[in-house]
């Protein structure tokens, strides 16, 4: 039985149904677990992990993931890589620098007689939610190897991924 070096999947041919790749193996070969073949040269990688969960790494933990993959050997080549976690480092120092400005604008708002506190904290539920929302979805389209480009902060990580 062969698998997809790709996706893992059971292969029955020279390209794998799931998602398309070529097997590298005639039609019958047997690999996989316990099967006792060796994987061929064209699936063999430099990097330990994929490319799609290194970007959604980068988003991970923002700057220090984003720096990681910009210094770690194998990663900082790859230009969707690198578009990724420079996109994460901006993301979450604009995100910083909002949350310092959404600081000091609630801090009027929570004066306000009566309903200035509850104001205040749909305010930073709001902002919260909108980070954490933002994060997962960059994460998601990292993951399936789909380029999502921030408004503004997309541009600058481009340019910085393609020097």
């Amino acid at each position: 039985m062969a698998f997809c070096a790709s996706c893992g999947a059971e292969v029955q041919g020279k390209f794998c149904a799931k998602c398309g790749a070529p097997s590298g193996f005639a039609a019958g070969a047997s690999t996989g677990p316990g099967a006792g073949g060796a994987a061929p040269a064209s699936a063999a990688s430099s990097s330990v992990i994929e490319e799609n969960v290194a970007a959604a790494l980068c988003y991970l933990v923002g700057v220090l993931t984003g720096i990681l993959f910009l210094v770690l050997e194998p990663y900082n080549h790859n230009k969707v890589i690198r578009f990724h976690a420079f996109q994460a480092i901006f993301a979450w120092i604009a995100a910083m620098v909002i949350g310092m400005a959404l600081n000091i604008l609630s801090y009027p708002i929570a004066a306000l007689p009566f309903i200035g506190w509850l104001l205040d904290i749909l305010l930073w539920l709001a902002f919260s939610l909108g980070v954490v929302a933002a994060w997962l979805y960059l994460m998601y389209k990292a993951y399936n190897k789909e380029r999502f480009v921030l408004p503004v902060i997309g541009a600058w990580a481009e340019k910085q991924a393609q020097s």
